[in-house]
């Protein structure tokens, strides 16, 4: 069990290009969700599985503002099982995630395809939430508590299904 600290954010340019040190395409669905902030997810990439579950801290301890801060539980499991398991899903998306060589945390950026094509976020994890973290320019607003852009959210209701005002009012 770990505690995950992470803050997200939408991103404005591909300056970050240059500072990928690898990448990898994400295939996920969850496989429950409830309204109190607990998912289980089923994930993998091209030779690995992995089962997760996530929940909050303490209930309805949802932040208002800041990093998101959950218990994360993840387990490898066979790709065969991850394949059986993502088929059975309702709700799925796949990305390419893109890791970073940057200071301050663990950076990703990814760009999420299918129904969520042209959305692009980079997520940061911390090893505490006081953290300092100086920003690179390319990055957009901070959604780290706009659940509406959660992984499991984007599952149910895509990218491509918001309006055109909804995708224009994260960037004010």
């Amino acid at each position: 069990m770990d505690l995950e600290i992470e803050r997200r954010f939408l991103v404005r340019t591909t300056a970050w290009q240059h500072q990928v040190r690898t990448s990898v395409h994400l295939s996920q669905g969850y496989v429950s969700s409830s309204l109190h902030g607990v998912t289980t997810r089923v994930r993998h990439d091209h030779d690995k599985g992995w089962l997760t579950l996530k929940a909050p801290i303490a209930a309805g301890a949802a932040p208002a503002k800041g990093p998101i801060r959950r218990w994360e539980f993840e387990y490898a499991i066979p790709l065969a099982d991850a394949k059986c398991l993502l088929e059975r899903c309702p709700h799925q998306l796949s990305k390419e995630r893109h890791m970073l060589t940057l200071v301050g945390g663990d950076w990703v950026v990814d760009c999420f395809a299918g129904a969520n094509h042209g959305l692009v976020l980079a997520e940061v994890e911390l090893k505490r939430s006081d953290a300092s973290l100086r920003l690179p320019p390319w990055l957009g607003p901070e959604v780290s508590c706009d659940g509406r852009l959660s992984n499991a959210a984007l599952a149910r209701h895509p990218w491509s299904q918001w309006r055109e005002e909804e995708q224009q009012a994260l960037w004010q």
